[in-house]
């Protein structure tokens, strides 16, 4: 592209080009709910992620720059979020309260056109969705420091609900406050986890102001704004939600700080070439019993990512077993594989198979 230095030339290159997408965007739209209508008439979902992951992975392909591959998705999660809001508005509940980081983990994959619900607690979440008052739910499952969220391993075994998606993102808590100066802080609110995360800033940075604890990074964004001299650590979501000033990003002490959520829903996902199976198992009990388990994984060159256990509540020193692994359960080789696995288990279930998350964290 030859070099040009009159910024209104470009100014004006920029305005038609926009004038571009604006026409692009509605053609999209009309044949998107076209589409939608085809989907009502057969009875089939208007989310669906292995269509979504395919959309990602194409663009990623297309991609020559300037724009980084997150900042190009970023901006077609939100043209897809209001696309599909066309064909039919999805309903999203999540563990709340708002602007915490599994409601960030929420808008990040459903787009700002989803209509999102927080509960407060994990079994509410399944609740919505077992009962069709939500589409789907977002919980959390592990944090990358902290571990897993054994309630929500728990749920999923109960449930009838699939995991149909996963999301990663980066813990980035910040410093908030409805004032502008860093020296005017004299009391910085959060939640316990996340002031004990941000120690080492506080202590080098304001040293002097107090410490208090709230329920969660919500509500100490909320109480920032009626107490002077205040600040809050929170996520980015709080800071746009409460309009308040971030006067320090990423100060939390750890900065490979991730956390993983699960999107559960009713509904089996298709394979994309690049997805995630997770099973639950309780083994029979004999000698040498969770090699033969995991032996059919090695011979089907499958690569076990995570196994976790958990002890039964109904008998003592007896554990149920949580593995992820590569592949989608119609893979023949993981079906082989499973099909093995399931003949040693005293019960046996597959959570759900799902595209792998390819976003900032991967």
């Amino acid at each position: 592209m030859k070099k040009n230095n009159n910024i209104d030339e470009i100014r004006q290159n920029i305005d038609d080009i926009d004038s571009q997408i604006v026409e692009l965007l509605s053609s999209r739209g009309k044949w998107a709910k076209e589409i939608g209508e085809i989907k009502k008439g057969e009875g089939k979902k208007v989310y669906v992620p292995s269509r979504e992951q395919q959309i990602f992975e194409r663009l990623r392909k297309l991609n020559s720059g300037p724009y980084e591959d997150h900042a190009l998705r970023a901006v077609f999660r939100e043209i897809i979020s209001a696309t599909r809001a066309l064909e039919e508005p999805i309903k999203v509940s999540f563990l709340g309260p708002e602007t915490t980081f599994t409601h960030q983990a929420a808008v990040e994959h459903f787009g700002h056109e989803a209509h999102f619900n927080a509960k407060q607690d994990i079994n509410l979440v399944f609740k919505e969705v077992e009962t069709g008052r939500a589409d789907f739910g977002v919980v959390p499952i592990e944090n990358s420091i902290e571990g897993v969220v054994n309630y929500t391993l728990d749920k999923f075994v109960d449930s009838g609900l699939k995991i149909c998606s996963e999301i990663i993102i980066p813990v980035g808590l910040h410093l908030m406050s409805p004032h502008e100066e860093l020296t005017k802080i004299k009391t910085v609110y959060s939640h316990p986890h996340a002031l004990a995360q941000c120690r080492q800033w506080l202590s080098n940075n304001i040293p002097d102001a107090e410490l208090k604890s709230t329920d969660s990074t919500a509500a100490a964004a909320q109480k920032s704004l009626d107490k002077k001299h205040s600040a809050a650590i929170a996520s980015s979501l709080a800071a746009d939600q409460y309009s308040l000033s971030v006067l320090a990003k990423n100060i939390q002490d750890q900065t490979s700080n991730y956390t993983r959520f699960l999107v559960l829903g009713d509904l089996p996902t298709q394979p994309t070439g690049d997805d995630k199976t997770s099973i639950a198992f309780i083994s029979k009990d004999k000698p040498g019993i969770l090699y033969e388990l995991l032996k059919p994984l090695a011979d089907n060159k499958i690569n076990l990512t995570k196994i976790e256990s958990r002890p039964l509540k109904t008998k003592v020193w007896e554990y149920m077993f949580f593995v992820d692994l590569d592949g989608h359960e119609n893979d023949q080789a993981v079906k082989d594989a499973l099909v093995q696995i399931q003949k040693e288990c005293a019960l046996f279930k597959v959570l759900g198979s799902y595209p792998k998350f390819k976003g900032n964290a991967s």
